[in-house]
């Protein structure tokens, strides 16, 4: 009996332990959402007491309260009803990102459907092919795409951040994990069954292939809702920027404006990935299984 309770013991102690030390990084993740929304709702005097160390010449550190003074909802009543900019690349955002995944369905699903079901010559190296271009980063493509979107004359067009990210290699790599979970013996059966291929693809492998398909457009959401360099390369006029380019024009003295729209810039990211959280961990698990 003392050996079963002392083994008891050391089990609680050790998941107290594992709680403490997972407690740490947790704190440290929240923090910054913690203080973005705790400035949201901080007066512009408040802030600037707590501010100026940053922005003057004083090696003095920053002061801060997570329960403001005097709270008020100024900032948010000024972003929303006064400033008419705001809402125009909020929209531009939503409409560029409602395209890019679009488009990634319409192009990307069958490419990896392909991929998944069609054993074709080549089709591994082909593949394979996709993966090293997943992994090339937009500094190395940007000039070619530049290059490209410039012959086509689609630079200064949101058209041209659209079209390279609709052609983008990653959500066929996590569709196509989700679709080889698939057992092939399901598509032989609906073959000797008389369905074609079309019925196989919309009735066997969307429903049963969804979670790497759902998986790729949350990741899709998270990646473009918050793009910066695609924009700031190919697009010149103001008025085409997404919402993520909107920050970097605010001046300290509009602190708490600035508190205020990175709470609302971050209110559909924390939704989308709230709501696909299942199906990340299910795409991770897809991007990690061997052939």
């Amino acid at each position: 009996m003392d050996f079963i309770r002392s083994k008891i013991r050391w089990k609680d102690c050790r998941r107290n332990i594992t709680v403490c030390l997972l407690f740490v990084p947790t704190v440290l993740v929240c923090l910054p959402i913690i203080l973005l929304v705790t400035g949201s709702v901080m007066g512009n005097g408040e802030l600037r007491q707590y501010l100026a160390p940053v922005f003057s010449d004083s090696l003095n550190f920053i002061s801060w309260k997570l329960v403001p003074d005097y709270p008020t909802f100024e900032s948010y009543g000024k972003l929303l009803f006064m400033t008419p900019q705001f809402f125009v690349l909020f929209w531009n955002s939503m409409k560029m990102v409602g395209c890019i995944l679009l488009g990634q369905l319409v192009i990307g699903v069958p490419a990896a459907w392909a991929f998944a079901v069609y054993q074709v010559r080549g089709g591994r190296a082909l593949f394979a092919l996709y993966v090293v271009l997943m992994l090339l980063p937009f500094q190395v493509t940007m000039l070619s795409s530049y290059l490209v979107l410039n012959r086509l004359g689609l630079l200064d067009t949101q058209a041209a951040v659209i079209l390279p990210a609709v052609f983008s290699t990653f959500p066929v790599f996590l569709t196509y994990g989700g679709f080889r979970c698939i057992p092939v013996q399901l598509f032989e059966a609906a073959r000797i069954d008389g369905a074609g291929e079309w019925r196989i693809f919309w009735k066997l492998g969307l429903p049963l292939g969804k979670s790497g398909l759902l998986s790729a457009m949350v990741l899709g959401f998270l990646e473009y809702w918050n793009m910066m360099e695609q924009p700031m390369a190919f697009l010149e006029n103001k008025a085409l920027w997404p919402l993520s380019l909107y920050l970097p024009e605010i001046t300290w003295a509009q602190a708490g404006y600035a508190f205020t729209a990175s709470i609302i810039t971050l209110i559909p990211a924390v939704f989308v990935f709230v709501w696909g959280q299942d199906y990340l961990e299910q795409g991770i698990i897809f991007s990690g299984l061997k052939e």
